[in-house]
């Protein structure tokens, strides 16, 4: 074999190794890694986007909408698809407000495939971003939520997180019924990151609706009335809750201070608090009706009961006074409630456990629900504390006939005086009352005490607004109030604080056949502190709107 023969046969044999390695190559890559780089392929022209479902509404009675959910887009940006990152941050900075350095930051990662760039713009400006025709940069659909009435019933309506879950309030505790399920989209780009096609994998859906018992009207008026007290008396917070107490349905639950539920920024967490379900308080002298109640339920007395009243009583090792000096008198039972007594109310409750038993108060003071939750459809509800009798000191029945030594909620206080109110019927309060458009089943009620005895408290509550009364000074011309002050000192470090204190007012009209109910509650309120001047004039300011507005006609 000559030279260039055997120069040939070596190239040649180079060539069939090149061209074999070659083959086992390709084969490699197409069988054994041919997927990744598919998939790799695909990531860079096809992407899966999440489609989020739509909250449904939440409406008033009335279907005014208090929360609802509209189209917006969020802005993304595929950084290594932009060109100029520099250039694309300043231009979007303005329509974005965000910050021009935060975006070139967020343009010029250069291991990120995907960054979020601002979410939930409105389409007028996701137009704006559209307009510009920036490489790299896309709109993705999403939808945002809008409270129409503004602040109104902010704590209680609640607020969504930036996936429109459900946060606090209603919006939490609804989440399953308002929750619209999420779908996927595909969105097919080419190697300049056009779209060239978008396909549904999966459909989003739209939540359901939520109708409230709420009335727009009748809960602005309760807030206007709760900023008054806001401005007057800087307390640390107050609430109100008005019911329809035949039904239990809360036509109102107001906090102050309100928030803002589409700007969180600047709001503490116990500016969220819903106030009405969440705060726990000793009631002072609301509790009073209870003590008679009960009394009144096992014989023992009767509104014209008299009883002998000494300046102060002592009880084991504590001594009760009355929120004013006073002598020796003779009060009925009527005017122990009308004038707050403090003695005359120990006393009563000192008799009711005398005569029926040492659990006979306890046994009355859970009857009317106390120390349990009440039921209401919102999230995080209180229950308050109840010591039971195996727990009393020598003390404690000094303490507890008149609403101290132990804990309630605004909420309790109204479902227990709804039971006064109601002949006697104890129901859970009412907040929800459709969902998709089925009501919410209403709760048939348990009776508490006859309806001869709470007719005869709804009459001695009126005495607490007549002449003589603690709240004498209310007045709804055309109708006959009923109701009860509060003024009771907070227990700060363990010790009842001096100079902090809780007012309160629980109220309803007509007396004799009421349509309405109103709590107030207000926390730690400087200079004046007590409810029948802090509390119960929001009542009557209230009911002067409400009950005209209900139509419940004038003389009843």
């Amino acid at each position: 074999m000559t030279q260039i023969d055997r120069r040939v046969g070596l190239l040649f044999a180079c060539f069939i190794a090149v061209f074999a390695i070659a083959i086992a190559r390709a084969a490699w890559l197409q069988g054994v890694e041919g997927a990744e780089y598919r998939a790799d392929a695909q990531s860079q022209h096809a992407e899966t986007v999440t489609v989020p479902g739509v909250r449904g509404a939440i409406l008033d009675r009335n279907g005014h909408e208090l929360a609802v959910s509209e189209d917006a887009a969020s802005v993304f940006a595929t950084p290594y698809q932009v060109e100029d990152p520099p250039k694309a941050a300043a231009r979007l900075a303005g329509i974005l407000d965000v910050d021009e350095t935060t975006l070139l930051k967020q343009l010029s990662d250069p291991d990120s495939g995907f960054a979020y760039l601002a979410r939930k713009v409105d389409l007028p400006t996701a137009e704006r971003v559209q307009d510009l025709e920036l490489a790299g940069i896309g709109l993705l659909p999403d939808s945002r939520r809008i409270y129409p009435q503004g602040e109104l019933a902010s704590q209680v309506v609640g607020t969504v997180g930036i996936d429109n879950q459900g946060l606090t309030g209603l919006e939490a505790a609804e989440d399953g019924v308002l929750r619209g399920q999420d779908g996927e989209r595909e969105i097919v780009r080419d190697a300049l990151g056009e779209e060239l096609e978008r396909n549904t994998l999966d459909a989003s859906s739209t939540g359901a609706d939520l109708k409230l018992t709420l009335d727009a009207s009748i809960q602005a008026r309760t807030e206007d009335v709760l900023e008054g007290i806001g401005r007057t008396y800087q307390p640390d917070g107050a609430t109100a809750i008005v019911m329809e107490p035949q039904t239990s349905e809360i036509l109102a639950m107001a906090n102050w201070p309100a928030v803002d539920p589409t700007d969180l920024s600047e709001a503490a967490p116990g500016d969220l608090q819903n106030m009405a379900t969440g705060f726990t308080y000793e009631p002072g002298s609301t509790f009073k009706a209870f003590t008679v109640a009960g009394a009144l339920e096992e014989d023992l007395v009767e509104p014209t009961t008299m009883f002998d009243l000494p300046p102060t009583i002592q009880v084991a090792d504590r001594v009760i006074e009355e929120s004013h000096p006073r002598g020796y008198v003779t009060l009925s039972v009527a005017d122990i409630l009308a004038q707050s007594s403090n003695v005359g109310a120990v006393k009563v409750g000192l008799l009711l456990n005398e005569k029926r038993g040492a659990d006979a108060f306890d046994t009355w003071v859970r009857r009317f629900g106390f120390g349990s939750p009440t039921g209401v459809a919102f999230p995080g509800e209180e229950q308050g504390i109840v010591v039971g009798p195996k727990d009393y000191s020598g003390s404690t029945m000094g303490n507890l006939p008149i609403g101290q030594g132990l804990s309630v909620t605004p909420i309790q206080m109204v479902a227990a005086y709804a039971a006064i109110a109601n002949d006697g019927v104890l129901r859970e309060p009412r907040l929800v009352l459709s969902e998709d458009g089925v009501p919410v089943a209403a709760d048939a009620g348990e009776r508490v005490i006859s309806e001869r005895n709470a007719a005869k408290l709804r009459e001695m509550l009126k005495g607490v607004l007549e002449a003589g009364g603690t709240a004498s000074a209310v007045k709804v011309p055309g109708y006959v109030l009923a109701g009860k002050t509060g003024t009771a000192q907070k227990v700060v470090d363990g010790t009842y604080s001096e100079t902090e204190y809780v007012a309160s007012f629980v109220g309803f009209a007509p007396a004799d056949d009421p349509r309405l109910l109103v709590s107030i509650v207000v926390d730690n309120p400087k200079g004046d502190y007590y409810g029948g001047t802090v509390a119960a004039p929001a009542f009557g300011e209230i009911a002067k709107f409400a009950l005209p507005y209900l139509g419940v006609p004038a003389g009843e």
